[in-house]
């Protein structure tokens, strides 16, 4: 689909910045336009036309969508840290990842990643693997989720029994650990893993 000439230029803009977003303020003097709106207007038609898709959780942070190119990209967040909102998904992305559509089949928007820690996950998941995660807070018994505990971020196997949500690790090593329900968040369910950890020991 045609973009306006402003479009393609602020496209460029928003690819270039894509790890530091700028604000309104700051699109707006790159581009030489007095008014706000009118940057807020080219947004939301490079949202309409497929460019652009921003953030649920967090609208400052976007991704880049080229139907003419087949890569998406999707931001990773660190495990280590939640955001003001106790999640990590509020927080800042570490970085910024293109990747091949095929490995999303959820919609992009609910899409986000983050890098194993640990060998609890083992053999499936080691330390250092990157994981695609549809934002979901539903998940079904025996997923692969990533979520909070007790303000701990962790990968586990989520489970039931009885009124209790039990976290598994794949490592039996690890004891399973009674989920606090004060404080347990999921924040996604592992749709996918993309192995970077091969012939380390």
């Amino acid at each position: 689909m045609k973009l306006h000439k402003n479009q393609q230029k602020l496209l460029l803009l928003l690819q270039k910045h894509i790890a530091e977003p700028l604000s309104m303020e700051e699109l707006a003097e790159e581009m030489d336009i007095s008014s706000k709106s009118v940057v807020h207007h080219h947004i939301k038609q490079l949202e309409k036309k497929g460019y652009l898709i921003r953030n649920t959780t967090n609208p400052h942070y976007y991704q880049i969508k080229n139907p003419e190119e087949k890569v998406v990209y999707l931001p990773m967040y660190g495990m280590a840290k939640c955001g003001p909102e106790g999640t990590i998904l509020d927080g800042t992305p570490t970085r910024i990842v293109p990747v091949d559509p095929g490995m999303v089949q959820f919609p992009i928007k609910k899409g986000f990643m983050v890098e194993a820690k640990g060998s609890s996950m083992e053999d499936l998941i080691h330390a250092k693997d990157w994981l695609i995660v549809e934002q979901s807070n539903t998940p079904k018994v025996n997923d692969i989720v990533v979520c909070v505990n007790n303000e701990e971020t962790m990968v586990k196997r989520f489970c039931t029994e009885g009124d209790s949500i039990i976290l598994i690790s794949d490592n039996r090593k690890f004891i399973p650990i009674i989920a606090d329900k004060g404080s347990f968040k999921v924040e996604g369910i592992v749709r996918s893993v993309i192995k970077r950890g091969i012939g380390e020991a």
